[in-house]
């Protein structure tokens, strides 16, 4: 793709334009979306003017704004020749990403651009993912690299999908022989009791997240004989006590709902060959008052032990509808005045 500054036209004295060449028209279809959607929305957030004309696209607008946008459609082209889709999704974690940088808020974490030449992925039996963000670029690298990890922060933000993406990429290739996913069974305004059934069907509402991850990576019928052979488990946290978890990928997802002694119990079940990973958001303990998430105990405890890595996520990670990470922001600004 090439690149140019061309000077000042009749119509736009006062704004140069950027001049940027596709030399796949397929791709440059997809790239500026039905009806131009994508061209539209990225003219309406970044304060600039795209004309296109056969395989070119010219950015119109002030300096800084038009290198921005240049760079944007830059980036969104090269995911398409990696064979990866722009969604509206994508445009928007990209304008927040380069806000971050101009903000000074992602700094060092850039650096995470080298692993893997910038493009990490993970692959399971039925999908390639791919974390999208720097911070779950370093998370994933760090899931990789470490035998305990830790996943911090708000809802949207991949934590446990990636997770157990690394999870189930690593039992495919024979690293781990199974897979635990696990969850504090606490209740957000509802007890257990008052649900209808055995004790396993009153349990798996609440491991439904951990359910629809796993059916994403995997073939219904396959991950259906692998939970009857036990090689994949999902269960309540308190049925890991007295286990030793050898050969094993462990998920404890929600892991801020488990107290200290459950905490304790949990990360001592580590076994030879095994992996943990811890995930959890502090703002969302739903522990009864005066008790102490386990997750803020292990934060503090445990840090300053190398081989144990602590990755952070914000509201810049959300990949979920872009209102999400408006939403937590909003939350965020009013917990931080009040």
């Amino acid at each position: 793709m090439a690149t140019s500054v061309l000077p000042p036209s009749s119509e736009h004295a006062a704004a140069p334009e950027v001049l940027l060449e596709f030399p796949d028209n397929r791709l440059l279809i997809e790239l500026c979306g039905e009806f131009d959607r994508n061209l539209a929305e990225i003219e309406q957030r970044m304060g600039v003017q795209i004309l296109r004309r056969g395989n070119q696209l010219l950015v119109h607008g002030d300096a800084d704004q038009r290198q921005a946008a240049a760079e944007l459609l830059a980036t969104l082209y090269e995911r398409l020749e990696g064979g990866r889709p722009v969604e509206h999704e994508d445009i928007d974690r990209e304008i927040r990403l380069d806000r971050s940088d101009e903000e000074g808020e992602v700094g060092p974490d850039r650096q995470m651009e080298m692993f893997s030449g910038g493009a990490v992925e993970i692959k399971t039996r039925k999908k390639l993912v791919e974390p999208r963000t720097d911070a779950q670029k370093a998370y994933v690298k760090n899931l990789y690299e470490h035998e305990m990890a830790f996943g911090i922060g708000p809802a949207g933000t991949g934590k446990t999908y990636l997770a157990v993406a690394v999870g189930v990429s690593m039992f495919i290739q024979g690293h781990v022989d199974k897979i635990i996913l696990c969850r504090p069974a606490v209740e957000a305004g509802e007890r257990l009791g008052f649900l209808p059934g055995t004790q396993e069907e009153k349990v798996d509402p609440y491991m439904q997240p951990l359910y629809d991850a796993l059916n994403d990576f995997l073939p219904g019928k396959q991950l259906a004989k692998l939970k009857e052979e036990k090689t994949i488990e999902i269960a309540p946290l308190a049925f890991m006590r007295g286990r030793t978890l050898s050969n094993a990928y462990v998920v404890l997802d929600e892991a801020q709902n488990a107290t200290t002694m459950q905490m304790k119990m949990f990360l001592t079940r580590l076994g030879e060959g095994s992996r943990m990973v811890i995930t959890g958001d502090r703002s969302q303990v739903d522990l009864p008052r005066g008790v102490q998430s386990g997750l803020r105990d292990a934060e503090r405890l445990l840090k300053q032990i190398p081989k144990i890595s602590f990755n952070y996520f914000t509201a810049k990670d959300v990949v979920r509808h872009p209102l999400v990470a408006a939403i937590i922001e909003a939350y965020d600004a009013d917990e931080a005045s009040a």
